[in-house]
């Protein structure tokens, strides 16, 4: 039964907090969490977590250049479905949204501790299976390396049709992944009668990644 027990905290005193405090909301959002700061995450360094926040700031905003509802407040329940370091989430924050965080059982690093240290909101997901929520509740769903990552594991079909019944009918999405995964996406997304274009990312044309923007509000 040991395994199974979780360990009482490391402190040295009754009002030391294990791990290290948190910074007071919305200061802990953009700040580097204990978890970080202390190495216990791998591959998550405080200039690695600064450089994911600037990163972020630069993709939201070119989103909003395309999606143009984005800023309008439209889009209220948001999922992403692979969030990482939760830096998409902190980035469009300053916006009424609300974003589950969402963090793939096949990431290859544990991030999830990390997103609620930033006071963000989120859950473990194999996106192979349902996500266990009701039809049509999100209006926006942010994909980022989802597909790459599941190639041979299960079917893109299986992917897009859970993204279909949990977005609401004039909801968004936003797909970045590598040029032949989203021609393939794009491919089954017209069968589905989603409104979608195939745009560069802000690294420009040369750049292998590319966004497949989906706009199910467009007449």
């Amino acid at each position: 039964m040991d395994p199974c027990i979780t360990p009482l905290p490391k402190v040295t005193d009754i009002r030391s907090i294990s791990g290290g405090s948190l910074e007071r909301w919305p200061k802990m959002l953009n700040t580097a969490p204990p978890r970080i700061r202390n190495g216990v995450t791998r591959g998550a360094t405080v200039n690695t977590f600064n450089k994911d926040n600037q990163i972020w700031i630069k993709r939201v905003s070119y989103y909003g250049s395309v999606l143009k509802s984005l800023g309008a407040g439209k889009y209220r329940n948001i999922m992403d479905m692979n969030a990482g370091l939760g830096g998409f989430a902190a980035a469009i924050s300053k916006q009424p949204v609300w974003v589950m965080n969402v963090v793939p059982f096949d990431a290859q690093n544990n991030t999830l501790g990390i997103v609620y240290e930033r006071g963000l909101i989120g859950t473990y997901m194999n996106w192979c299976e349902a996500f266990s929520t009701y039809p049509r509740t999100y209006d926006l769903i942010h994909a980022h390396g989802v597909f790459s990552m599941y190639m041979g594991k299960c079917d893109i079909l299986d992917i897009l049709f859970e993204m279909y019944r949990i977005l609401r009918p004039e909801g968004a999405a936003i797909i970045r992944d590598h040029i032949d995964i989203i021609v393939k996406v794009k491919g089954i997304t017209d069968r589905m009668r989603w409104k979608s274009k195939i745009l560069h990312s802000e690294y420009g044309p040369f750049h292998p990644e590319k966004i497949l923007f989906v706009d199910n509000s467009e007449v």
